[in-house]
């Protein structure tokens, strides 16, 4: 039996995302979210995870979008005060990395102050796969014995890998609408344990105002609400 983690990122970044996931959990397979503690919709996100706990919810580490919870950093920021996009991290910047472990610290603690138990990091745009920063999301994942997320591509030392394979192709345009009937023909021989990223919502003024990955989480969340699973793949229960 293949134990399977459909996990919504970008919880917390509106109304309208929130709205989709808990649609998508409730009414479909999305048993699991990671929540941006930096973003317009935490509280209402908090709200509504409580009235769901049967969600598994995670934190999902911001650096490369929106402001930091921290004041006063210099190296991670623009000029505005607001982080930097996700291109800067491509050119191996030089950057204070305690900078980085403070701030991505600071989002946990806010996490932690909701009254809420984290199942997992991961991080927006999987920046903590960077090499430059695996250290640091190690240091963290020790320091609150969290699991994080992790691909076939980078392995981190120091950390409890979430799964033994994550799939990231539920993405985009063109999604099967199939894709979880057929669930099977992307799963590693011998994983026991395989996590879906997914981003479904319901398209508000902040999500359609802020993101070009913004219609298309509509039919994701058709998808998800529709799927069906097949023989030996069973979701995890929170």
């Amino acid at each position: 039996m293949t134990k399977l983690i459909v996990n919504a990122d970008d919880y917390g970044y509106s109304k309208g995302v929130n709205y989709g996931i808990i649609e998508a959990h409730i009414n479909g397979i999305v048993n699991s979210a990671t929540m941006m503690m930096n973003m317009f919709a935490v509280e209402h996100g908090v709200e509504l995870a409580k009235a769901y706990p049967t969600l598994g919810l995670g934190v999902h580490l911001v650096l490369t979008a929106g402001k930091p919870v921290l004041a006063d950093l210099e190296t991670i920021v623009d000029e505005n005060g607001v982080f930097h996009k996700q291109s800067f991290w491509s050119n191996q910047p030089t950057v204070n990395l305690d900078e980085v472990e403070k701030e991505w610290d600071a989002q946990i603690q806010k996490f932690l102050s909701f009254d809420l138990k984290p199942t997992h990091l991961d991080s927006h745009h999987h920046i903590h796969m960077l090499p430059i920063l695996q250290p640091v999301i190690a240091k963290l994942s020790q320091k609150y014995e969290l699991p994080v997320r992790i691909s076939e591509n980078h392995q981190i030392d120091g950390i409890t890998p979430f799964t033994d394979q994550l799939l990231t192709d539920f993405y985009g345009s063109d999604i099967p609408l199939n894709y979880f009937e057929t669930i099977k023909e992307r799963i590693n021989k011998g994983a026991e344990s395989v996590e879906i990223m997914v981003h479904p919502a319901l398209i508000d003024n902040h999500l359609k105002n802020g993101t070009s990955y913004c219609f298309e989480r509509l039919t994701e969340l058709d998808i998800l609400t529709n799927a069906k699973l097949p023989e030996g793949v069973q979701l995890v229960k929170y």
